[in-house]
């Protein structure tokens, strides 16, 4: 390989691993937003995951569905990525990222607020509009705080 190609080939690789990590921070702006259209941007249509606490979702939606349920009581959130490790295979990818969530909910029994950290691990495609995550598995490593903030608002129908 040639100067040149060496080059052209270290180049692409620290654009993808920008464009992912700009899609890792585009989940969780979407999330804190709750901004569906923006969380769609980031993942396949067909894409999986397997969130520890709650088991295996299928498709696009099913992953839409589970955050806004998460999500949709909470006054405010901050999701939280750091230390993103991303290696690069052509149009595949594989990354791994920390992550720390704050979800407020006011007037809970118990407190306000709770937190979750764990990792993410993401199976990568490059797609005609940019990196999506195929496959997303979340591990919780800890949680602090009143988990009763995740739970249904009981004056909902």
């Amino acid at each position: 390989m040639s100067n040149r190609q060496e080059s052209q080939a270290l180049l692409q690789l620290l654009l993808d691993e920008r464009d992912i990590t700009a899609v890792l921070h585009r989940y969780a702006t979407a999330l804190d937003h709750k901004d569906w259209g923006l969380l769609s941007n980031c993942f396949v249509a067909d894409a999986t995951a397997h969130y520890e606490t709650i088991g295996n979702l299928e498709g696009y939606l099913a992953i839409e569905t589970v955050c806004l349920q998460a999500l949709k009581n909470m006054s405010r959130t901050q999701h939280l990525i750091a230390n993103i490790d991303i290696t690069v295979d052509g149009d595949k990818a594989r990354s791994s990222c920390y992550l720390h969530a704050k979800h407020v909910r006011p007037n809970t029994p118990g407190g306000d607020n709770n937190i979750i950290a764990g990792q993410y691990e993401d199976d990568w495609v490059r797609t005609t509009p940019g990196w999506r995550i195929r496959h997303r598995t979340l591990h919780v490593w800890w949680s602090q705080g009143n988990p009763a903030v995740h739970e249904p608002d009981p004056n909902e129908a």
